[in-house]
């Protein structure tokens, strides 16, 4: 009879297996259910529409923020409307 071999998970693989079974949960668009928030994407609330930049100026992605497509779109779109009028800098300020 023939031994076999069992061969050792190496520590990397172990690492790798144990990321692909534990991801966050879920994040949910803020804009699908809430008419409220829905009528804040517009491109003179600039306050509102920083929360969805980052420090340099980048606009943060769906997956991060958790948007859904249609509403990542549309804030998108009135970002960069802000941008054009001048409410939002198109990058950070430097010094």
């Amino acid at each position: 009879m023939t031994k076999k071999i069992k061969l050792k998970m190496s520590a990397r693989l172990s690492k790798k297996k144990f990321r692909k079974q534990s991801f966050g949960a879920k994040k949910h668009c803020r804009f699908c259910n809430s008419p409220e928030m829905q009528q804040q994407i517009d491109y003179k609330n600039a306050s509102f529409l920083r929360g969805f930049l980052t420090e340099r100026g980048k606009i943060l992605p769906s997956r991060i923020s958790g948007n859904s497509c249609k509403w990542q779109r549309r804030l998108a779109k009135e970002i960069k409307k802000a941008r054009t009028i001048g409410l939002l800098p198109y990058t950070s300020p430097r010094y």
